[in-house]
């Protein structure tokens, strides 16, 4: 409940309450604070259960926290009905990745070993495909306009 007080603030808490409530009243206080925790959480078990009861036998397993977004979504997306566990185990971004790196650089080396000096590539692309290393000529180039900058 506690998790995030660290041990100066806890100390820090108990003076306050000492010079707050005085060591007279300080054991009486912690006493009706405490009996105000416990009504505080018999009531929410019991509404929780009356909701367990109205909901009817099938919803038995039924926890309040399932109706949180994110619970709820994780919940579905664990059971393995749906095959999703398959789906993500079958999905390898790094092989996958690996492959296209294989694909781009063999595809590369085979333009190297493939390109003739004979100016048949001329037109911009050998075999349907796009040399995209190629350096576009001084032609291609659009007419620079320092006024549309």
């Amino acid at each position: 409940m506690f998790n995030d007080i660290g041990p100066l603030e806890l100390v820090t808490l108990v003076v306050l309450a000492v010079l707050v409530f005085g060591p007279d009243k300080l054991p009486k206080v912690i006493q009706d604070v405490m009996r105000t925790v416990r009504k505080i959480r018999e009531f929410s078990e019991s509404a929780k259960e009356d909701i367990r009861q109205e909901l009817g036998p099938e919803f038995k397993d039924f926890e309040l926290e399932d109706l949180n977004p994110k619970t709820f979504i994780r919940k579905q997306l664990d059971n393995d009905e749906l095959g999703l566990k398959e789906i993500r185990n079958g999905f390898n971004l790094k092989k996958e990745m690996a492959e296209v790196t294989d694909a781009v650089h063999s595809r590369d080396t085979d333009k190297s070993d493939s390109s003739s000096p004979s100016g048949s590539s001329s037109s911009g692309s050998s075999g349907g495909r796009l040399d995209m290393t190629k350096k576009p000529e001084e032609d291609d180039r659009p007419p620079f306009d320092a006024d549309a900058t």
